[in-house]
């Protein structure tokens, strides 16, 4: 079975054979993110990971603290089900579900979708982890990972894709989290991350799995 890197260069590759120029414009406004060291902010091994209260797709709040209280959190920001890079990412994560949980940790994914009664019908919400909805990006924001979409793949979402990200996220059509991945201690402290500006490379699951080895 292919890994999360090579399932995503194969995307990527597609994507570029498909539609070149997108590609090259997405390309083009990566470079400049990392130009400007979009995603430098983010919290970094060695701190202590900010609080939140965020629901889940039932309404339900969840917290920071009770999931801490079960033990180590592996925690994976994604922009949304409509993303097949997150798609991907959250597949492989799914598959390594019961590695992780071995290790005595939980996963929980955080988009900003809003928690309405389509969100329990989709394949991520069927998945054994758990889901939370950052609707207005400032956990994301937090966390040091909120990206404004540039007016560039704003558009390619709006007219190619027929997205309407106000209505998916409750309004904020603008703000969408920098995929990451944060491995917490049971106190909080962020043990591992992984951060990349680049939506299309996400970590792998292998290396999650590998932090959490690391803390015990």
């Amino acid at each position: 079975m292919k890994n999360l890197r090579e399932q995503t260069d194969a995307k990527i590759a597609a994507g570029r054979k498909a539609n070149p120029e997108f590609m090259e414009g997405v390309d083009a406004i990566i470079n400049k993110a990392k130009e400007f060291q979009q995603g430098n902010n983010a919290i970094k091994v060695g701190e202590k990971a900010p609080i939140f209260e965020l629901p889940n797709p039932e309404g339900k709040l969840i917290s920071l603290d009770s999931l801490l209280d079960k033990g180590p959190l592996v925690i994976t920001f994604y922009r949304g089900n409509w993303c097949p890079y997150c798609n991907l990412q959250l597949r492989a994560l799914q598959a390594r579900l019961n590695d992780i949980h071995a290790l005595g940790a939980t996963l929980v994914a955080i988009s900003p979708q809003v928690p309405d009664g389509s969100m329990t019908k989709n394949e991520i919400n069927d998945m054994g982890f758990i889901v939370l909805s950052d609707q207005d990006a400032k956990v994301a924001s937090q966390y040091g990972i909120a990206w404004e979409v540039p007016e560039f793949l704003a558009e390619h979402m709006r007219v190619d894709r027929e997205l309407d990200l106000e209505k998916i996220n409750n309004g904020n059509g603008h703000i969408l989290p920098i995929p990451a991945t944060f491995v917490l201690g049971k106190d909080g402290v962020v043990q591992w991350n992984y951060v990349n500006v680049d939506y299309r490379i996400r970590s792998e699951p292998d290396e999650v799995v590998e932090a959490l080895k690391n803390l015990s």
